[in-house]
């Protein structure tokens, strides 16, 4: 572990606020110099904007670059991204010029998978807290500038606790799902590793072979952790949001009003709208709206 720094300069596509906010991940804090400080693994990192660059001071294990290089996606080149779905709709116009500084994160496969579990009818500070306790209990601690941090749990770390050693963290219900979940993959009944590599149809399907795993926590996971950028998250509030700035359209879809939309129909709206970017475009659709 040692103190390293990064820089990146010229940024339009990266807004601290926008990426740790969007409600994609669970382990950022802001401090009080408006600065986030996030666990990647076995790293610490502190981003904070300085007009037009972002700093990032680390205690790492690994080399900062290469963290910073893969977690926030940064060959990815948001600026034609925007572009493209900008011109589709001026919903979305608006929408990026709110969250212009979204990206969309590659987090660890096995952290997304348990923190979405958790997250199933749960509100943010209550997931990062049930979190924060899980990875103090069984993760490693690191100490930097005086305060303590914690890993979260590796497979084999989290494979020691039992149901109840779970509910006592305050996963009420959820508890048993993440004991199971947590001993599928510990006894390779599915590897979620190599998951990455199929395609979107094929990990949804194992996907929801977990218990705790519907439709949207899958897509979640394939989003925030697998650059499955073709998947919608639907839940209550992304319905609401696509009905307010859709509903004539998907009724024209639908062809008749008479019966209720559900997730399916949204699903292939957005799917025919937004094409092989409909992830990135729910979350500037759902960043722009909820903040509003």
């Amino acid at each position: 572990m040692n103190e390293q720094k990064y820089i990146l300069k010229n940024v339009k596509s990266f807004e601290p606020k926008h990426i740790f906010e969007c409600g994609q991940c669970f382990r950022w804090n802001k401090e009080e110099d408006t600065s986030y400080t996030g666990i990647i693994g076995e790293n610490i990192l502190n981003v904070k904007k300085e007009q037009d660059y972002i700093q990032i001071n680390g205690y790492c294990k690994d080399d900062i670059k290469y963290i910073c290089e893969k977690y926030f996606d940064l060959n990815t080149d948001y600026e034609q991204i925007k572009d493209k779905l900008g011109s589709i709709d001026v919903n979305l116009r608006e929408s990026i010029k709110y969250g212009n500084g979204i990206r969309i994160l590659h987090q660890d496969i096995w952290e997304t998978l348990i923190s979405f579990i958790i997250s199933a009818n749960n509100n943010i500070p209550r997931i990062k807290s049930i979190i924060e306790r899980m990875s103090q209990k069984y993760g490693k601690e690191m100490i930097w500038n005086g305060k303590k941090y914690y890993t979260f749990p590796t497979i084999e770390q989290l494979s020691k606790a039992t149901v109840e050693d779970l509910r006592k963290l305050g996963l009420g219900f959820r508890d048993k799902r993440v004991y199971q979940t947590t001993q599928m993959v510990k006894n390779g009944e599915i590897d979620i590793i190599k998951l990455e590599k199929e395609d979107s149809k094929y990990i949804l399907a194992e996907l929801l072979k977990f218990p705790g795993v519907g439709p949207k926590v899958a897509d979640c996971i394939m989003l925030f952790s697998m650059k499955k950028y073709e998947v919608f998250p639907i839940d209550v509030w992304v319905k609401r949001v696509m009905l307010e700035l859709y509903s004539n359209e998907i009724y024209k879809m639908l062809e008749y009003k008479e019966r209720q939309v559900n997730p399916n129909d949204i699903l292939r709206f957005a799917e025919n709208k937004f094409g092989r970017l409909a992830g990135i475009a729910q979350q500037y659709l759902f960043y722009w709206r909820r903040e509003q």
